[in-house]
């Protein structure tokens, strides 16, 4: 796959893309292109939908951008592999922080659950899905990562699939090497759900009920205790270098399917 070019400004356009395509900008688009970036009529910008791959485009306004004339495309669509990153929601700017990294991760699910000693009870989706089209954006990323309500534990393991691998990570469980235990994990599972708790940790009964769930993997994350935005990072990167999308040639394979949507 081509290289991405991080040297010309990306926008996330909701609408098709295609060669000779017109794409009207919403007012903060053009704001952002023409204020921000000091863009005019004739330059040239990356634009992506989540669905058709990465478009070079061409801005179009006479005052100000009001519009992108798609050229050519820089770089087909791609999958990210299926990992859900699973959460107790956090307060306001560690919770974009966390949104962010999750998708720079590679994370194709946000799947925030309330728990006993969850402290945010109410999530502001549209702002979840702003920071995983910013981190997008930045980071070259094509595919979006889907953004669901919160549910609270309970529901969201009685939803479960039953083929989807688990990742419980425990600050109860015993210190052991985590990359280890990820590659030596269960065989046969479709899917990955990475689960981190809240700041207060899970209650016990929370922890039994996890401990109950079939294809289940129970995670230390080292000697120390994490703050749940770190903690997440350290598991997103563990899972990926054992399970995921950063397995080379070199090493070994994924245990199960791995793209999302497949």
């Amino acid at each position: 796959m081509p290289q991405p070019d991080f040297r010309s400004p990306r926008l996330f356009v909701d609408a098709a893309l295609a060669s000779g395509e017109t794409v009207a900008l919403e007012r903060n688009q053009s704001n952002y292109l023409g204020n921000v970036l000091r863009l005019a009529a004739g330059d040239s910008i990356l634009a992506f939908n989540g669905r058709d791959g990465e478009w070079r485009a061409a801005i179009a306004g006479r005052k100000r951008p009001d519009s992108l004339t798609i050229a050519t495309q820089t770089r087909p669509q791609d999958s990210l592999p299926d990992i859900a990153y699973v959460f107790a929601p956090l307060k306001h700017a560690r919770l974009d922080y966390m949104v962010q990294k999750a998708v720079e991760m590679g994370a194709s699910a946000l799947r925030p659950v309330l728990t006993r000693f969850t402290q945010v009870s109410r999530v502001n989706g549209e702002r979840m899905r702003a920071n995983v089209i910013e981190a997008a954006e930045q980071c070259g990323i094509l595919s979006l990562a889907d953004v669901t309500e919160p549910v609270p534990l309970d529901r969201y393991l009685s939803q479960r699939d039953g083929p989807r691998l688990l990742v419980f990570c425990d600050e109860a469980a015993d210190a052991a090497s985590p990359l280890r235990a990820l590659q030596s994990g269960p065989a046969g599972f479709h899917g990955i759900d990475v689960l981190i708790g809240p700041e207060g940790g899970f209650a016990e009964d929370e922890r039994a009920k996890l401990l109950q769930q079939p294809r289940i993997l129970r995670l230390s994350l080292g000697p120390r205790i994490l703050r749940a935005d770190t903690a997440g990072v350290a598991a997103l990167a563990l899972v990926q270098a054992a399970l995921g999308d950063w397995v080379g040639s070199g090493g070994g394979q994924p245990s199960g399917p791995l793209l999302a949507g497949r």
